[in-house]
C-alpha cells in the first residue's frame, strides 16, 4: 500500500494533487503543455504514475483541475482586495492591478496556444473559468455606470476589450519598469472606460 502523505487520506489526496499541480506548472513554464506527458508530471511530482490516474483521467483533466484550483485561489484574493474599497473607480484600479500582476502558467506557457492543442470540451471548461473573473469586472463596470462615474456603455464589449488588453500584456521583470508598465496599463483602461483624467499619487496622469 502506498505511503500516506499527511495525517489522513483526505490530506494525502490534497497534498498529492498539489504536488501534481506544482509539477504541471513548472513543466508547462519550461516546455509548454503539449510537450509534457503524464509520466513527466508524475516524475517531477515524485509520485507513481498510477497515482496520477487516481486523481485525473488524463492530462487535460489534470490541466482543468489545476486551472480550477488556480482560479479559485485568484478569485478569493481578488474579492478580498475589492472588499477593501467601495468606489467603482478604485475597484477598477484594483482589478487592473490584480490582473496585471497575475502570472499564470496557462497564459504564458511556451509552445502552441492552449486553444490549439486542447479538445473542444476542455476549451469550453477553460472558458467557464474565465467567465467567473469576467463576472467580477462586469459587476464593477455596472456599479460605475449606475453611480455615473463611468459613462453608459456596452458592458459586454468593454469587458472583452479590457481583458484582451490585460491578457496580452507582457510586463518587464525589472521592478521599476514593471511598476511603470502597470501604471500605464491602469491609466489606459481607466481612460478607455471614460474615467475623467486626473493626476494620481504616483504622478501618473489617469
Amino acid at each position: 500500500m502506498p505511503k500516506i502523505i499527511g495525517g489522513s487520506l483526505q490530506e494525502h489526496r490534497e497534498q498529492t494533487r498539489n504536488k501534481l499541480f506544482a509539477a504541471l506548472s513548472t513543466l508547462m513554464a519550461d516546455r509548454g503543455f503539449d510537450a509534457v506527458s503524464l509520466a513527466d508530471i508524475a516524475s517531477a511530482a515524485n509520485v507513481g504514475r498510477t497515482a496520477v490516474y487516481n486523481h485525473f483521467a488524463d492530462k487535460e483533466a489534470l490541466l482543468i483541475g489545476f486551472i480550477t484550483h488556480e482560479t479559485e485561489q485568484y478569485v478569493a484574493t481578488l474579492e478580498r482586495a475589492l472588499s477593501e474599497v467601495t468606489d467603482p473607480v478604485e475597484q477598477l484600479r484594483t482589478y487592473v492591478r490584480q490582473q496585471a500582476n497575475l502570472s499564470t502558467v496557462f497564459h504564458v506557457a511556451p509552445g502552441p496556444d492552449l486553444r490549439t492543442v486542447l479538445s473542444k470540451s476542455t476549451r469550453m471548461q477553460l472558458r467557464e473559468h474565465a467567465i467567473v473573473v469576467e463576472t467580477i469586472l462586469r459587476r464593477i463596470l455596472r456599479a460605475g455606470i449606475i453611480t455615473r462615474q463611468f459613462p453608459d456603455q456596452n458592458v459586454d464589449v468593454t469587458v472583452r476589450l479590457i481583458n484582451a488588453c490585460l491578457s496580452g500584456s507582457h510586463l518587464p521583470s525589472d521592478p521599476a519598469e514593471r511598476a511603470r508598465a502597470i501604471d500605464a496599463t491602469e491609466a489606459f483602461v481607466l481612460r478607455a472606460v471614460g474615467v475623467p483624467p486626473r493626476v494620481a499619487r504616483f504622478g501618473v496622469t489617469r
